[in-house]
Formats: structure tokens, C-alpha cells, sequence
């Protein structure tokens, strides 16, 4: 059991705005976060063959966070080497620019990875200049710049600055094309780039990657899918889990009285749909609200009036459910696999390891285990 500290008493004489900061910049390392980060970790060590991998999981599971927690741990790990080699970028991070014509704009990504790694003549590189009319009652801005030769120029970067990761955080955008083909060919670009450059190159989105990495045997081979999962009410561990999650952060709400966030389990968790991501940006939008309110403590009220809308969370549970679902696959896998093999038909060990096996609840959903639940660990973040 790893006990929590509650937040240091004397933020209570901080003004709100330093208040807010600190419960913003608390990390909960609860269960699914720490499996998926060494899930990452592990796929980023060599000897990996993996050129892409896949992080996919809901929205508001804190993807984001892990991205930033991946990229602090492998910037410590390479200062040594940083400091003798000033140039040396271990590990990259940008997010995906949603498209706005619909079709994602590899120029555009080639000009801000560039940026990212302050390339000095990346102003020379990508002059814009202004089409010859107006689309829509605005004046569209080109690059003047071949994206063949801005894709050379972040070749040679990333190999001068010997980059070893790059993040791209909402990657579902790749995703927005018009063909399926075309989507094949966003794949092989990306494949290419990371093994001209030998830098492993990992897309973190929602569940519209599934299926990125099965568009050719090649692409499936030099991929490697790491689902980031939500908590399930049904199943206890995962409900004892989530209940660690709300004690740390009510013993870390900076206010004169605790709540009880634990008492309100269920409810958090219904308007949550057990992602730790949407609770945490709840809980900050309701302190906000109690700290300018002067409140003592988190009341109902505070939480009501900041919760997410429940057609919102009901649309955000179903994208959950579809993408589960295509993520469990028909279970036919093994079977079409030994026929295809020419194998014979029929239940074997290795199918039946292959099998997922549900974890039945050691308890009633709602019914508290008799003895004192373990807690997260709050982090600085």
C-alpha cells in the first residue's frame, strides 16, 4: 500500500491562480497510465524492429500526459550525451494539424517538424505566398517550397540532429483522406521516413488508428499497437482502481476542507466514463470555480455546473464502445489463420492462449472491499 500526502498547507495562503497550478500540475500514476508508459518504453528500446508504433486508446484517457511523461524520461536519459553533443534532439514531440480542405497537408507537417527542431533556414525553406484568388472569402496561403524537398530537409535534420523518437499526438488526422489507397500511401511515407532516418516514429490518437498498421503485411510487421484503455465499473480491480485515483486527488485539492470524492464514486465515474483525463479537467474546471467563489471546500454544486453535457459523454461512450469492440475483433483470427496455413481445424493450446478471458469482479459493483483501498501517486507534472 503506498499512502498519499495531502497538498502542502500553506498553499492555502497562495492566491487562487497558484492554487489552480498546483492541483493542474498533479499526475496520478494509476494503473493503466504506468502499464502503457512501460508498454512505450519497451517498444522504444533496442534492438527494436518496430519503425511506427501505435498508441490508441479514448479520448480524454490522458494520452497527452503520457506523451509528455515518455518525452521527460527519454530527454534525463540522454543529458550526458546532450552535453557533449549540444545539436543531439533524443526525442521529439508535435501534434497533427487537423486539415482544414479534408485532406491532410504533409507540407505543412514537413514545415512544423522543422520548426520543432529549430532548423535555422527553415524561414528560406518554406517562403509562403499567396494564391492567385480567393477560396471561400479567404486568401489562401502556399508554401513555395516542392514537399520533396522539404521532405529531404527533414531527412537530413533528424539524421544530423540524430533524433531517436518522434511523437506525433493526434494522429487519427492522418486519417483524413479520400481513399483508402491514399491512406496506404500516408502509412509507407511515414514507414519510409523512419527507416531512412532510423528514428522510430510513434503515433498517439484515438481509436481511428486501429487498423493503420494492418494495410499491407509490411506496414503490420515494422508495427507495433499499444491500446491505452479506459477503467471498467464492472470489472473490481479496475473500480478500486479509479477509487485510488479520486482519493489522490481530493487529498490534493488545495482547499480549506476536503471533499469526499471517494463517496461519489459512481457518479464521477458516469461522468468521467472512467477516463482519468476527462476527470482531472473536471475537477480543475470545478476548483476554478470554488476558488472564486471562496468556498471552503468541492461542493455538488461546483461539480454539476462543470461536468461535461451527458449527450457529450454519451457520444464519447460510444465512440468508446465501437472502438473496444473493433479492438476485441471477431475472435475468427486463429481460425482463418490455420486455414490459410493449411493447418487442421480445431482447438489448440496456442488458440486457446489466444482466447481474451473476461476477469470476473470478486465483488458486486458498488460494494467496497473490507479493508482500506490502495492510492495512486501524485507526481509534479
Amino acid at each position: 500500500m503506498v499512502s498519499v500526502d495531502g497538498f502542502p498547507r500553506a498553499l492555502l495562503a497562495q492566491p487562487p491562480a497558484d492554487r489552480l497550478a498546483y492541483f493542474a500540475a498533479r499526475v496520478v500514476a494509476h494503473p493503466r497510465l504506468k502499464e502503457t508508459h512501460q508498454a512505450l518504453l519497451a517498444a522504444l528500446q533496442p534492438p527494436s524492429e518496430a519503425a511506427l508504433v501505435l498508441v490508441y486508446g479514448p479520448s480524454g484517457v490522458g494520452k497527452t500526459t503520457l506523451r509528455r511523461r515518455i518525452e521527460q524520461q527519454l530527454l534525463a536519459a540522454a543529458l550526458p550525451e546532450m552535453e557533449r553533443e549540444p545539436g543531439r534532439v533524443p526525442v521529439l514531440g508535435l501534434e497533427a494539424v487537423a486539415p482544414e480542405s479534408g485532406q491532410f497537408n504533409w507540407k505543412d507537417h514537413y514545415v512544423r517538424l522543422l520548426r520543432a527542431l529549430d532548423e535555422p533556414l527553415i524561414e528560406r525553406k518554406h517562403a509562403p505566398r499567396l494564391s492567385g484568388g480567393r477560396d471561400g472569402g479567404r486568401v489562401r496561403v502556399e508554401h513555395t517550397v516542392p514537399t520533396p524537398e522539404l521532405r529531404r530537409a527533414v531527412e537530413q535534420c533528424l539524421q544530423q540532429r540524430r533524433v531517436a523518437v518522434v511523437i506525433v499526438d493526434e494522429a487519427q488526422h492522418l486519417r483524413r483522406l479520400a481513399s483508402g489507397r491514399r491512406l496506404l500511401d500516408q502509412m509507407d511515407t511515414l514507414k519510409s521516413l523512419a527507416a531512412l532516418t532510423g528514428t522510430i516514429h510513434v503515433l498517439v490518437g484515438t481509436y481511428e488508428l486501429l487498423g493503420l498498421a494492418e494495410l499491407s503485411a509490411q506496414l503490420s510487421r515494422r508495427s507495433r499497437e499499444i491500446h491505452f484503455g479506459r477503467y471498467h465499473a464492472d470489472v473490481a480491480d479496475d473500480q478500486q482502481a479509479f477509487q485510488s485515483v479520486l482519493l489522490t486527488f481530493q487529498r490534493h485539492l488545495p482547499l480549506a476542507v476536503e471533499p469526499d470524492l471517494v463517496g461519489r464514486w459512481e457518479e464521477l465515474y458516469e461522468r468521467s466514463v472512467g477516463c482519468v483525463g476527462v476527470l482531472k479537467h473536471w475537477l480543475q474546471r470545478a476548483l476554478a470555480a470554488a476558488l472564486e467563489a471562496d468556498a471552503p471546500t468541492l461542493t455538488q454544486r461546483h461539480l454539476d455546473q462543470q461536468a461535461v453535457p451527458p449527450r457529450t459523454l454519451l457520444s464519447l461512450a460510444r465512440e468508446i464502445a465501437a472502438g473496444e469492440a473493433a479492438l476485441a475483433g471477431s475472435g475468427r483470427e486463429q481460425a482463418d489463420l490455420r486455414r490459410l496455413l493449411g493447418l487442421a481445424a480445431g482447438s489448440t493450446a496456442a488458440a486457446a492462449a489466444a482466447q481474451p478471458r473476461a476477469r470476473p469482479p470478486t465483488t458486486r459493483v458498488g460494494e467496497r472491499r473490507p479493508r482500506r483501498d490502495p492510492v495512486g501517486v501524485a507526481h509534479d507534472g
